[in-house]
């Protein structure tokens, strides 16, 4: 594997370190005078990754996966519109996931998300994702009214399993061409509170806010400890998760931005080279072009 820049060492978990969420930063970490050459270099690896990216969907080799998790109002939609805002739209599939419908449901949780892997040389951003299952399935319980076997349901182990399915899948995937790159969105709660506040205060993000957020937010500490649990017990070195700091903006896009810079050149996908009878019949077309 590539060797791993300096500033993302600080966020990757590769199954080398324990995370502990209580004694991680939110923030940019005393960066803050460094911010305008960041968002410099935020620019330039948008540039790579679109330039990457072109060269990755030409080649069709290998697929990214995107697994993007945080709690309400930690920035992920408009993290997904600034990072991949220059990227070409044909080459990459967003899907936000929410809670199971009927058919959903009546499959393994694994089910829905499989149909929407991307093709070999598209990136995919799964806004949400199947980790859903050891978090707010963890945290309200919901796995005790599934419709399944007794030995499924009451075995005492349903979330260990999760983890164990999740990080099995994720091997299966690797060996079968996709980079997996986990992304949790690490918002304080004083800053989610803020944003919270601001969603109702502005009319225009009115639509953002709902009441069940802030009954969400009553669970705060039990999300922290399924989010540092899941992530200590799916972290592996072909499938890693960042922790990035959001509350910040500007510097949870730079960050993101660095990951998958990083992940796309650890790829280092190349444009496809023509075989010899190739290349004759193009100097054929545009001799019969130019003859015009």
């Amino acid at each position: 594997m590539a060797k791993t820049t300096d500033v993302l060492k600080e966020y990757r978990y590769d199954g080398e370190k324990k995370l502990e969420l209580g004694k991680v930063c939110h923030d940019s970490g005393g960066r803050d005078k460094e911010k305008d050459e960041l968002l410099k270099k935020t620019d330039e690896n948008l540039f790579e990754i679109d330039s990457l990216q072109e060269k990755l969907y030409a080649e069709s080799k290998e697929s990214v996966l995107i697994v993007l998790q945080a709690l309400d109002a930690a920035g992920k939609d408009s993290t997904i519109k600034h990072v991949m805002s220059i990227v070409n739209p044909q080459s990459v599939d967003v899907y936000s996931f929410k809670t199971p419908n009927t058919d959903e449901a009546a499959h393994d949780f694994l089910w829905r998300y499989h149909k929407r892997l991307p093709e070999r040389g598209k990136m995919c951003i799964f806004n949400r994702s199947y980790y859903e299952e050891v978090l707010v399935v963890k945290v309200h319980e919901f796995w005790k009214s599934y419709k399944m076997p007794d030995r499924t349901i009451h075995s005492g182990d349903y979330i260990k399993q999760k983890y164990k399915d999740i990080a099995s899948w994720e091997k299966y995937l690797y060996g079968n061409g996709y980079r997996i790159v986990k992304i949790f969105l690490n918002l304080s709660k004083d800053e989610q509170k803020k944003r919270f506040i601001e969603r109702i205060d502005r009319q225009e993000k009115n639509w953002k806010f709902s009441a069940s957020d802030i009954k969400e937010r009553a669970f705060w500490d039990n999300y922290q400890e399924a989010f540092e649990t899941a992530i200590n017990e799916t972290s592996t070195k072909d499938c890693p998760w960042y922790v990035v700091p959001a509350d910040q903006k500007w510097y949870t896009r730079y960050i993101v931005s660095e990951i998958l810079a990083e992940t796309l050149r650890n790829i280092n996908p190349v444009f496809p080279e023509l075989q010899p009878e190739a290349k004759a019949q193009l100097a054929e077309c545009k001799k019969q072009l130019e003859a015009e």
